[in-house]
């Protein structure tokens, strides 16, 4: 994809997420294109799961949904996936666990890389890249959560257990200055402890926005290096934080 078609699926992604719904006429006009392109452009994003169209209309899919949640903050998500893919080279194999940035980080791996190994407990990933010819994916045995499309349980931690990566590369939900990073479910932050054991490193990936709030089940992955990767609004004093508890912050 071209940098200009990029810049484009962006300022459509964030015109739909920010309207609800707009027609191929309205989108035109606001893109500047022409209702072909937009037209392309929205059957590429309904084969990916982000939007469905209706009744002559393009709306963002549901946001209980994996598929839906990649459209908001799009721009920012895709920034951190880049930044986060740049620490991984041909060759290398790799932990990721279910997530709206992780499965930007896969896309873009897939894209750009050669012969990558992603070991990961998350179906809808396996299933968003499965295009690729680049990428072996192996997945974790587990539980299958429908919302999530992750798998969850013990079976996670043992399967994890015949692994050794560099880098686990994670989601989140907010963080707790008192915890630390955190879940919405037990069982998916279960998940990332479990993973984590078999990663040199923990790398964080999520929007500014998710320190707002602090979740309720602490990812428990005190011991562990990490890095976060995120934007640029977040704020001074939260990397102040972060850094005092040995969190190498970068951000896009």
């Amino acid at each position: 994809m071209s940098a200009k078609k990029d810049r484009r699926i962006a300022q459509l992604i964030g015109i739909l997420a920010e309207k609800q719904k707009a027609d191929v006429t309205e989108l035109s006009s606001l893109l500047n294109v022409s209702q072909v392109t937009v037209r392309k452009d929205l059957d590429e994003l309904e084969k990916k799961g982000f939007i469905k169209r209706e009744h002559g209309f393009a709306h963002i899919n549901n946001t209980d949904d994996i598929a839906g949640r990649l459209a908001y903050h799009y721009d920012e998500k895709m920034k951190i996936a880049e930044k986060a893919a740049s620490l991984i080279q041909d060759g290398d194999t790799l932990m990721i666990e279910s997530g709206s940035c992780c499965a930007l980080l896969a896309r873009v791996i897939a894209d750009t890389r050669r012969n990558v190994t992603l070991i990961t407990n998350s179906v809808f990933i396996a299933d968003y890249i499965r295009d690729a010819r680049s990428v072996s994916v192996v997945l974790l045995g587990g539980s299958f959560q429908q919302d999530s499309q992750c798998l969850v349980g013990p079976m996670i931690r043992d399967a994890a257990a015949n692994y050794n990566v560099k880098y686990l590369f994670a989601g989140t939900d907010g963080f707790s200055e008192r915890t630390g990073f955190t879940n919405k479910d037990p069982l998916r932050a279960q998940a990332v402890r479990d993973m984590a054991h078999s990663a040199e490193n923990t790398v964080i990936l999520t929007e500014s926005t998710k320190f707002q709030s602090a979740g309720t089940v602490p990812m428990n992955i005190k011991d562990q290096p990490k890095i976060l990767i995120t934007d640029r609004d977040i704020s001074e004093d939260m990397i102040r934080v972060l850094t005092d508890r040995g969190i190498h912050v970068e951000t896009v």
